[in-house]
C-alpha cells in the first residue's frame, strides 16, 4: 500500500481531491517503478487537482507532472533498483498517473538519471519550471545573447519559471529586469539577482505603435498576451524573446513589424516532449549555472494534504517561487 493524492469526479461533474491509501496493483503500466521522494507544484498541477483544464483523460487520477526518487523495480536495462531518477513532462500527471504519491510507474524513455551534484529534493525544486527556464536561457544564448549586451527582461518573474530564469541569468552575468505585479516581491526578486524591478502595469497596456525605444537585449516571457506584444516592440535589434507561458492570455495582439524592421526573434520553448539529449544538456547547465542557495530561497515545502489548497493558490497567481512536495509527509 502507498499514499497518493487521488482526484475523483463527483456525480455533479465536479472534482474532489483527497489523500488515499492505494494498492500497488493500481499503478499504471510502465517499465520502471519508482519510490517517489519529492514532487513539485506547477500551473498544470493546479488544473489537474481542480477542474482538470482538459488535461485529465480519466478519473480517478493521481496528478503530479514531476517527480524524483529511487528505482524500486525495472524491466529496462537502462535503470536498475537503487538508481536515482527524475521525470518531468511526457504528459505524466495529466494523461498518466503522476508524482503525487509515494510510488509511481513510468516508461523508461520518460526518465533521466538524477544529475550528478543534485539531490532529489533539489531536482524537484527545479522541476518542469526550472527546466523550462534553462531551456529558455539556452535558446537565447544559441541566438546570440551574451552578458554585457544590455538588460534581459523576465516577465512573471516571481513565478516558478521566472524565479529560476532570474537566478540563472543573474548568475551568468546579465542585468535582469524582473516584471511583477506584486510590489511586495521586490526583496525576493532582488535576492535572486534582479537588478531592476519593472511594475507589471508599465507593460500590460497595448500601444498603437508597433515599435518603441530599443530597450531589452533578451526576454524570457511567461505572460504572453498583450504584454508579449508590447515587449516585442521594445526589443533591441536582432534580440530574441523566449516564450514559455501564457499567464496573461493566449492571444498575441501584435504586428510583424518588430520581426521585419529589427530582426527580432520569437522562440517557442516546450519542455513536455523535449528530446532526451536536450534534457541532459539543460540539466547539466542547471547544475553549473543555478546557484543552489538561490534555489533554496525559492522553496516552499508541502505535503500531499497541502496540495488542494496550493492547487487553488497557483491558479490564482498566489504562489511564489517553487513548491517542493514530500509525498511521505
Amino acid at each position: 500500500m502507498f499514499r497518493a493524492l487521488v482526484v475523483e469526479k463527483t456525480e455533479d461533474g465536479k472534482t474532489q481531491a483527497a489523500v488515499q491509501q492505494l494498492d500497488e496493483s493500481r499503478l499504471p503500466e510502465g517499465d520502471v517503478t519508482v519510490a517517489v521522494e519529492y514532487s513539485t507544484l506547477n500551473y498544470k498541477d493546479g488544473l489537474c487537482i481542480g477542474p482538470g483544464g482538459g488535461l485529465v483523460r480519466s478519473y480517478p487520477h493521481v496528478p503530479g507532472i514531476d517527480f524524483a526518487g529511487t528505482v524500486e523495480a525495472s524491466d529496462d536495462p537502462r535503470y536498475k533498483p537503487g538508481d536515482k531518477v527524475v521525470l518531468t513532462g511526457w504528459r505524466v500527471g495529466e494523461v498518466h498517473w503522476g508524482g503525487y504519491a509515494e510510488k509511481a510507474r513510468a516508461k523508461a524513455d520518460w526518465l533521466v538519471p538524477l544529475p550528478e551534484g543534485l539531490t532529489t529534493r533539489q531536482a524537484m525544486a527545479v522541476g518542469t519550471a526550472g527546466l523550462t527556464a534553462m531551456l529558455a536561457v539556452i535558446a537565447l544564448e544559441d541566438h546570440g545573447l551574451r552578458p554585457g549586451q544590455g538588460e534581459v527582461l523576465v516577465t512573471g518573474a516571481s513565478g516558478g519559471v521566472g524565479s529560476v530564469a532570474t537566478a540563472i541569468l543573474a548568475q551568468l552575468g546579465h542585468e535582469v529586469a524582473a516584471v511583477t505585479g506584486r510590489p511586495e516581491q521586490e526583496p525576493y526578486l532582488r535576492d535572486l539577482g534582479a537588478s531592476r524591478i519593472v511594475p507589471r502595469a508599465e507593460l500590460a497596456e497595448t500601444v498603437r505603435r508597433p515599435l518603441e525605444s530599443e530597450t531589452w537585449a533578451g526576454c524570457v516571457d511567461a505572460v504572453g498576451g498583450a504584454m508579449l506584444a508590447r515587449v516585442l516592440g521594445q526589443m533591441k535589434y536582432g534580440a530574441s524573446v523566449a516564450a514559455v507561458g501564457l499567464a496573461g492570455g493566449a492571444d498575441l495582439p501584435a504586428t510583424v513589424v518588430p520581426f521585419l524592421l529589427r530582426g527580432v526573434k520569437l522562440l517557442g520553448i516546450e519542455s513536455v516532449m523535449c528530446p532526451y539529449d536536450a534534457r541532459l544538456r539543460a540539466w547539466a547547465r542547471i547544475v553549473s549555472d543555478l546557484p543552489m542557495d538561490r534555489l533554496e530561497a525559492m522553496v516552499e515545502p508541502a505535503g500531499l494534504e497541502d496540495l488542494p489548497r496550493l492547487g487553488n493558490a497557483i491558479l490564482a497567481g498566489q504562489v511564489r517561487g517553487r513548491v517542493v512536495v514530500d509525498p511521505r509527509s
